[in-house]
């Protein structure tokens, strides 16, 4: 568990941020200067706020009323950046008994070797970082971060400087670590795509405050959040399982509360738990049954919030099963349709408008070639 209560001053900024959260990757969410960075580096004790109290499963590492300041080298937190910062003139293998030493009990070979499997590092620990690429460069600052055996891994935007392949390189791996390690991961990002996929917690955060906090279906599923994850972003989370393939027309159904989706095939096993993003702007809704349409998607729903945005558009919070559902009307069609709360509706989502690259794997440790394979193509 981690209590973050905080309040601090800098000459043109205010972080004033409360939140608790617990096991698995709780992602600080939002954009760029609502002071993420600033808040892992508190965790980490690389700021000392001017009031407040961070405590990790009930060790208290700073309570200003107290005096309490752990230095950050007694803290064991992992810290990765978005640059690996690996030493240049060391091997991948040195760069990783190097973190092996800042351990509580020394080196440990079993360790380095089940981090190695963890991350897939194996067929590069004679190499040096120089013959690395990016994606790479950061599965080995993790690995160094994780031997140092942390109680919590803080993880600063580490995908920022990689390009989408590298992206998709390496988001399979810290998935498989979300999962299968044991260390509570501190994630910052401003990508809604890395958000969906990672986090078992979202903290979404808005000029240095914390504008919401909660599982990742219920936050990214709230329509007044609209401002803060932005016009083309603002989408919800849908929890799924594979349930059969259609190996005539290559698509592949999902089942799940809401019912079920069809999207193009994945290479997954059926049975095999996902989470989706369905983003608002791809959500068309019905008052009526619709017929003779080529959307394979019909969802049953009722309308749950409708909030005035920008550009005379509403963004309607839906209820379909136990999941929420996002979609975005113009306010004239609004009026058409009789929106409000409790109106029952039909929500149609195009097959191939689902968000493939948000997809994941979800609660399982299944194997990781299965897993790259789901992204494939």
């Amino acid at each position: 568990m981690l209590e973050v209560d905080i309040e601090h001053r800098f000459t043109a900024f205010e972080l004033d941020t409360h939140f608790r959260s617990g096991r698995g990757l709780t992602a600080l969410f939002g954009r760029s200067g609502a002071g993420k960075t600033s808040v892992v580096n508190a965790i980490a004790g690389l700021i000392r706020p001017e009031r407040g109290r961070i405590v990790i499963d009930g060790e208290v590492l700073l309570d200003t009323e107290r005096g309490v300041h752990t230095p950050t080298h007694r803290r064991r937190v992992g810290y990765v950046f978005q640059e690996g910062r690996l030493f240049p003139h060391l091997t991948v293998r040195q760069n990783l008994v190097f973190g092996c030493w800042f351990a509580p009990h020394g080196p440990a070979s079993t360790r380095l070797d089940d981090v190695v499997e963890l991350l897939g590092i194996g067929p590069l620990l004679d190499r040096r970082p120089g013959r690395l690429s990016g994606g790479e460069k950061q599965r080995v600052a993790i690995g160094r971060a994780l031997l140092a055996y942390p109680r919590l891994l803080l993880m600063d935007e580490p995908l920022a400087s990689l390009d989408a392949r590298r992206k998709d390189e390496i988001l399979p791996y810290l998935e498989r670590l979300r999962d299968q390690a044991s260390v509570p991961i501190v994630y910052v990002s401003h990508s809604i795509a890395e958000v969906t996929r990672l986090a078992t917690t979202v903290v979404l955060m808005s000029d240095g405050r914390v504008r919401a906090v909660g599982p990742v279906q219920e936050v990214m599923g709230r329509a007044d959040l609209y401002p803060l994850v932005g016009r083309f972003e603002a989408g919800a989370v849908l929890a799924a399982r594979v349930a059969r393939y259609d190996s005539r027309w290559r698509l592949t159904e999902l089942a799940g509360s809401f019912g079920t989706l069809v999207i193009p095939r994945l290479d997954a096993p059926v049975g095999a738990a996902l989470r989706l993003r369905i983003r608002a702007r791809d959500v068309i809704l019905a008052v009526t049954a619709p017929a003779g349409i080529s959307a394979l998607n019909v969802l049953s729903a009722r309308v749950e919030a409708l909030v005035p945005i920008e550009e005379g558009a509403l963004e309607v919070q839906l209820r379909t099963g136990n999941e929420r559902l996002l979609a975005r009307v113009t306010r004239r069609s609004g009026e058409t349709l009789g929106l409000a709360p409790g109106r029952d509706v039909f929500a149609l989502i195009k097959t191939v408008a689902i968000d493939r690259r948000s997809l994941s794997r979800w609660g399982e440790t299944a194997d990781l070639d299965r897993d790259l394979e789901i992204f494939d193509g």
